[in-house]
């Protein structure tokens, strides 16, 4: 089963536990309004049912409330960040601001962020990007028990490692691109196991090594104590892509990639490499808009193939499940709720 919140009813009760475990009103705030805007946008595996990982990583002492990003170095179009633990929602705010800033100023700017706690829905970073008329692009490893299994392998190596980019169009909404390196994310299993359903074939595998369509496996340890994996998209491409993110997003930025046993930490560490680009000091601005444009109507004004609604380019589907959930409310797992429910209680809130 399942109740209907509005948007504000969520941000109110989760600012309201991440206030009571520690933040300022204006971190809890901020964080509460980030992980409302992933459900408004269809991506309820980044929503509010995080705040249950979120208390116990802060009382477990691998989140810290109320850090700031520490700038470890910087030449103007470089960066390198440092997170401190903190709320990835407000470090990230941090850190994008400043590498905005710069990419304005200079035309471009490289980011390394590491050490942030979960950076959530890293299309939102993209979005940022893309109000200020930016390219942006983005490649984030995860240190959290592994979960994805590599490319002809039988158990979790490393996380759902997303990659996104955000180009912003002239005249139309912005192209932001926003995906996991696994077939679907960690959290969508979560929300599937709390829902109580299985999931597609080829999304899986068991604790074993062989394939499933329980998200349980992923979510809880089995019988044997161990857990299965997520598939990497694309076979082989997507687990390149996700090595990829692990060693740009990880190794480069400083925060370390994943390389020992799992253990049963809540904490979900981000490392971020962030390249933001300013078109219009690129000296290609207009060919830019223009051809940027031709191209995206050119796809549009292609047939939709039978039963497909058409053709879409990515953000659209978030930007039309905002304006519907915005209407008609989001939804949240009765399982959910009690563990957000439990959440609040383990840090003296029972709202």
């Amino acid at each position: 089963m399942a109740r209907s919140f509005t948007a504000q009813q969520l941000r109110t009760r989760c600012a309201a536990i991440v206030q009571a475990a520690g933040s300022s009103a204006e971190e809890a705030r901020l964080v509460a309004d980030n992980l409302v805007l992933a459900n408004l946008s269809g991506h309820d595996s980044h929503g509010v049912g995080m705040i249950p990982r979120y208390v116990d990583a802060v009382l477990e002492g691998g989140l810290t409330p109320n850090a700031s990003v520490k700038v470890v170095l910087d030449i103007g179009t470089m960066l390198t960040l440092d997170g401190q633990r903190g709320y990835g929602q407000a470090i990230g705010e941090q850190a994008m601001k400043l590498g905005i800033a710069r990419a304005k100023e200079h035309g471009s700017c490289i980011m390394a962020l590491g050490n942030s706690h979960h950076l959530g829905r890293i299309g939102h970073w993209a979005e940022m990007a893309v109000a200020e008329n930016l390219v942006s692009i983005h490649f984030v490893n995860v240190l959290s028990r592994p979960v994805v299994a590599p490319w002809g392998g039988g158990d979790g190596r490393f996380g759902t490692n997303p990659c996104c980019i955000g180009v912003p169009i002239e005249g139309r909404e912005p192209f932001v691109l926003d995906f996991a390196t696994s077939r679907v994310a960690q959290g969508k299993m979560r929300v599937a196991y709390n829902e109580g359903k299985t999931v597609e074939a080829g999304l899986l595998i068991d604790e074993n090594g062989h394939p499933t369509t329980d998200p349980g496996v992923v979510v809880v340890p089995q019988s044997n104590g161990l857990f299965g994996a997520l598939m990497t998209f694309g076979e082989h491409k997507g687990y390149g892509m996700a090595v990829a993110c692990e060693l740009l997003g990880g190794a480069l930025t400083g925060g370390g990639t994943w390389h020992r046993p799992a253990d049963a930490a809540r904490a979900v560490v981000n490392g971020m490499l962030t390249i933001l680009i300013d078109p219009r000091k690129l000296g290609t601005s207009k060919s830019f808009e223009r051809e940027a444009l031709a191209f995206v109507e050119w796809l549009k004004q292609g047939p939709g193939a039978p039963g497909s609604g058409g053709v879409r380019i990515a953000g659209e589907p978030e930007r039309e499940t905002r304006a519907r959930r915005e209407r008609e409310g989001i939804a949240i797992d009765d399982q959910t709720w009690a563990e957000i429910s439990a959440a609040g209680s383990k840090v003296g809130h029972s709202g």
